[in-house]
């Protein structure tokens, strides 16, 4: 260690001791400072600021109230990143014997360049995955076998060119091609990607039916539902595409916002009605067949603690059930809004980036702090809140015990499956949770970070881990 950076780790210590109460007067030199009486705090209880910002708490005329789930269902596919158009599966039948029946590798996992971010989907005996690279692979759903693989990436000199024209049209190259994700319909997975192409490919062989350039990047994952596939790219421009042809029948564009979360939203869709999410934090719903907006709402909370609930994204997939859609956004606010009107039924102050779960009598609920919360469906009182991450927290980094960084492993989920409320997390987890009182009943090790909700098909649930392994769970 030279000279110079020994004297600035001693001043730096004494001035640190000094500033102490307790050790001051004692301190030669003069460094203690003056012998005037020192003001000095009273004693009292202290009180985080974040609290403030926490509004959620069960309701009194709810407590000690049972609630009504209904029994598991068989899923014979999960087409939709949120298994259906309405992104809404209330409880399947999925891994009862909660054990690990095979791994896959399935390509680029995460990486500084690239993010793997798309939801499984499963139909006709496989399961269709998209890793960092933009490369789909069929698996077979019941032995883990790789049936085919196709790349949507275009060739480099390509993909480069296609920036620079999009640039000199006053275009933005930001963002990369990382990202997208696919779905299934008509005997066709659709891919949206994040090098600003949207391809259909034959479901049973792979090959190449037809693929429609856009012009910006595109982060989500489709959702196809009466002979269309809808996308939304980075810039809030919500496409509708054929599913036969890829030709675009028409365009909604929302406000634009730079900062988005990095999760796969999609759009929801509920007869001749879409619901898109934008990362401005508007719903927006548009006619199906025309792309005229109906209504819109805006999800956004500012927090007087958190410069974050500026990042307005909605970036988990809104969910329709009973003819009311629930959305959650980034900045604070999660909202039932009747499908048909606009009308929100109710609000809560709470941020998350999970799609909500509606299933019987409840929602469920996860907040971007780690909180499993439990709400009434119609009412939108809290039957009872629970903390992830208890037991889970930990301090991690730092220099000889100082500038430690306290770690809070995030979220993805959760699923309701035979009789388990499921999520994956950041540590590399799939963990249930009793359906009625929050408490953990079983985990299972990934192997590696999880940042994608599972997925339930023919009995088992599929979770894609951040370095591009499959995992089946039976």
């Amino acid at each position: 260690m030279n000279r110079v950076l020994k004297v600035a780790l001693l001043c730096g210590l004494a001035a640190t001791v000094a500033s102490c109460g307790t050790v001051r007067n004692i301190l030669p030199f003069g460094l203690g400072g003056s012998d005037a009486p020192q003001a000095r705090a009273t004693e009292g209880q202290r009180i985080s600021v974040l609290e403030f910002e926490q509004q959620l708490a069960p309701s009194a005329a709810l407590s000690g109230r049972d609630f009504f789930l209904p029994g598991p269902q068989p899923a014979a596919a999960w087409t939709q990143p949120g298994g259906n158009p309405e992104n809404a599966v209330e409880h399947v039948v999925a891994a009862p014997e909660f054990a690990v029946a095979w791994r896959r590798d399935i390509g680029a996992g995460s990486s500084d360049t690239r993010q793997v971010m798309a939801p499984v989907v499963a139909d006709n005996g496989r399961v269709f995955v998209l890793d960092g690279e933009a490369t789909v692979t069929a698996v077979d759903s019941a032995s883990g076998s790789v049936a085919w693989k196709v790349s949507v990436k275009p060739d480099e000199k390509e993909f480069q060119r296609g920036l620079l024209d999009f640039n000199l049209f006053g275009g933005s190259s930001t963002g990369g091609g990382f990202g997208g994700g696919v779905a299934v319909g008509g005997g066709k997975v659709f891919i949206a990607s994040g090098y600003r192409t949207v391809t259909a490919v034959d479901q049973g062989t792979g090959a190449v039916l037809w693929t429609t350039p856009v012009d910006v990047p595109i982060h989500g994952a489709p959702t196809v539902s009466g002979g269309r596939v809808y996308v939304v790219d980075v810039e809030n421009q919500m496409l509708a595409l054929d599913v036969n042809t890829g030709r675009q029948v028409w365009a909604y564009r929302g406000i634009p916002e730079p900062a988005r979360i990095m999760r796969a939203t999609s759009p929801a869709v509920t007869g001749d009605t879409v619901i898109a999410p934008f990362s401005s934090g508007e719903l927006v719903a548009l006619r199906a067949s025309t792309g005229q907006p109906v209504w819109q709402q805006v999800l956004s909370r500012t927090s007087r603690t958190s410069a974050l609930s500026e990042i307005r994204d909605i970036a988990g997939r809104p969910v329709v059930s009973r003819g009311v859609v629930y959305a959650i956004s980034h900045s604070g606010l999660m909202s039932a809004i009747d499908v048909p009107t606009g009308q929100p039924k109710w609000q809560l102050p709470v941020a998350g980036v999970n799609a909500p779960l509606p299933v019987g009598d409840v929602v469920y609920l996860v907040s971007k702090t780690g909180e499993l919360t439990v709400v009434n469906r119609d009412s939108g009182q809290v039957y009872w809140t629970r903390d992830l991450n208890e037991g889970r927290v930990r301090q991690e980094g730092g220099f000889f015990g100082f500038w430690d960084r306290t770690v809070r492993p995030t979220w993805s989920g959760p699923l309701l499956a035979s009789n388990r409320l499921v999520l994956v997390n950041s540590d590399g987890e799939l963990v249930a949770f009793d359906p009625k009182t929050g408490l953990q009943t079983a985990s299972l090790r990934l192997g590696a970070p999880a940042f994608i909700a599972p997925a339930a098909y023919n009995g088992a649930l599929y979770v894609l881990t951040d370095k591009g392994t499959l995992v089946s769970i039976r």
